[in-house]
């Protein structure tokens, strides 16, 4: 991988990390594309990058971190990302197989979007107005919800919206909970990717892959960097656009995209 595709898989990570259009299922298709999606490095790199898109919600919302004399919030976080924790071990091999596959990453892209069309029409009458009003039990079952994102092309920010507006949180809330609940569940991810996991080829740790050249050592910084910055400007976007629109724009986009890329890795690839 070169410094051009660390910068433009940062990119894609940081704009689609907190977007409902699956990041993992467009930084697969773009590293295949170049051809480089088999390399351990890359690998660990399109998952620790997510620690810049982490610092986003973090800077973003550091009020709300940082606000220690609410301690009701950080349980309710802690409750929440305890499911993705359990399944994400047991199920991490599994995943690891269909990230070399782009074929059903579509179908699932394309799946996830003709879902998204029809949420606005299906939550009409929200009962949670703000975080404060989410329960833990409320937030457990959020928690569920996001494991369904270890389907690559399902989108983690999907799938925890959803479940929060199935809880009965507007748009905006259920939104901004997802943010939330993104930092443990992408800080424990990183962290088992960097200091845990073993990489088949290399047979090496994560964190013995970056700093196995300085070169690695560059990207893995320009990557996170990148995912930060990226990532700020897109959490700002998305909030606007559901507020408008709501979630159709983001299905018929991971429609169009995931028909696009079915049909170019079936008969193009």
């Amino acid at each position: 991988m070169n410094t051009l595709q660390a910068f433009l898989i940062a990119i894609i990570e940081g704009l689609t990390e907190y977007l409902p259009v699956s990041s993992t299922a467009h930084m697969v298709f773009l590293s295949s594309y170049f051809g480089i999606q088999e390399d351990d490095f890359v690998k660990l790199f399109q998952v620790s990058i997510q620690f810049g898109a982490i610092l986003a919600v973090v800077a973003l919302y550091w009020k709300k971190f940082f606000d220690f004399s609410k301690f009701d919030f950080y349980i309710k976080l802690v409750f929440a990302v305890i499911p993705a924790l359990v399944l994400g071990k047991f199920f991490d091999d599994k995943i690891e197989a269909v990230l070399g596959d782009p074929i059903p990453i579509a179908i699932v892209l394309i799946v996830g979007g003709v879902i998204l069309l029809f949420i606005d029409d299906r939550f009409k009458n929200p009962t949670v107005l703000r975080e404060e009003d989410i329960t833990i039990k409320k937030a457990v079952i959020i928690g569920f919800w996001q494991c369904l994102a270890m389907m690559p092309g399902t989108s983690r920010s999907a799938a925890s919206i959803i479940g929060g507006m199935q809880q009965g949180l507007t748009r905006h809330v259920a939104a901004e909970f997802s943010f939330f609940l993104a930092v443990p569940t992408m800080m424990a991810v990183t962290c088992y990717s960097l200091f845990m996991k073993t990489y088949e080829a290399s047979q090496m740790k994560g964190y013995e892959l970056i700093l196995k050249s300085d070169e690695n050592i560059k990207l893995f910084l320009i990557g996170n960097v990148v995912a930060f910055v990226v990532a700020v400007l897109a959490i700002k976007f998305f909030i606007e656009i559901i507020k408008k629109y709501g979630f159709k724009p983001w299905g018929w986009y991971r429609i169009v995209v995931g028909l696009f890329l079915l049909v170019y890795f079936s008969y193009f690839k």
